[in-house]
């Protein structure tokens, strides 16, 4: 006897829940061949405040973190991407039309990518950071500190490397994250939400948001409450608009970058993400 499949719901995902959008709205997601895959939540500019406040509130905690203690969530992300690496090839086959081979290949190196940022969480500052040479008796260290709450527009053209290749150094650094997920493959970022649900990333530390990054972009530009703006996937977009609107709250703004691996590991990506405060303390006199 045959049976009836049971189609899954694509949500958003903000403070750690998965909510419809607020206005109601979804929208096809087409396989690569045109056939009907699922329905996704379409979020508004309402969702995307409602995921600004989620990634603001989390902020503290995230960023008040032992750096080993970030670098061992980031290492429990891979592990449960491996566990459900079948799922993930799958969605990436349907959705964009690749081999077998060619899905697999990339979700191994999104596992790969996670464990490579959570290496640098307890490491990266020993690199930015260090004690200035001062002429007098101080101390001047330089230390990096995370900017805040990072804004992301996701690359376009695959649906879970470039997505990791975003999320994964704004955490490194203590940030938090809301993200537009690619609009034509975002199957692959509401399954990461499920990970990230489930390996104890705290909620709202990683707000997902499906839809077009052509309305919601210019939301997350203006928004006093964002601190850094990173438009690597919003190539399509009129991003000298968004980076005028991002200029008028004193944003911090990464421009958009082409190419199949626009957002390749780098230390440059977690650096960028962060603020270098120096203090000055006095040396005791013997």
């Amino acid at each position: 006897m045959s049976r009836l499949t049971v189609p899954k719901t694509y949500k958003l995902y903000i403070g750690g829940k998965f909510p419809r959008s607020e206005s109601g709205r979804t929208y096809e997601v087409r396989a690569a061949d045109g056939g009907f895959l699922a329905n996704a939540a379409k979020a508004s500019r309402k969702d995307a405040r409602d995921a600004v406040v989620a990634a603001r509130a989390a902020v503290s905690g995230w960023s008040g973190a032992t750096a080993y203690n970030r670098g061992q969530v980031l290492y429990r992300i891979a592990e449960l991407l491996e566990g459900r690496r079948a799922q993930f090839i799958d969605e990436i086959v349907q959705v964009e039309g690749v081999s077998q081979a060619e899905a697999a290949a990339q979700v191994d190196a999104a596992i790969d990518r996670w464990v490579w940022y959570a290496g640098w969480a307890d490491k990266y500052q020993q690199v930015t950071g260090n004690a200035n040479p001062v002429s007098g008796p101080y101390f001047n260290l330089s230390v990096a500190e995370p900017t805040g709450v990072v804004a992301v527009i996701a690359p376009q053209e695959n649906s879970l490397i470039g997505l990791v290749g975003v999320v994964a150094p704004a955490l490194v650094a203590g940030n938090t994250v809301v993200v537009v997920a690619s609009e034509t493959a975002p199957l692959s970022a509401i399954s990461l939400a499920e990970v990230l649900a489930t390996s104890d990333v705290p909620g709202g530390v990683v707000n997902i948001l499906t839809g077009s990054p052509a309305e919601m972009a210019p939301w997350l530009a203006g928004h006093a409450d964002v601190n850094a703006i990173d438009l690597t996937g919003a190539t399509e977009l009129d991003w000298v608009d968004l980076e005028i609107a991002a200029a008028e709250t004193l944003k911090r703004v990464l421009r958009p970058a082409g190419g199949v691996d626009a957002a390749a590991p780098a230390l440059e990506r977690i650096t960028w993400l962060t603020e270098t405060k120096t203090v000055w303390h006095t040396k005791a006199l013997i």
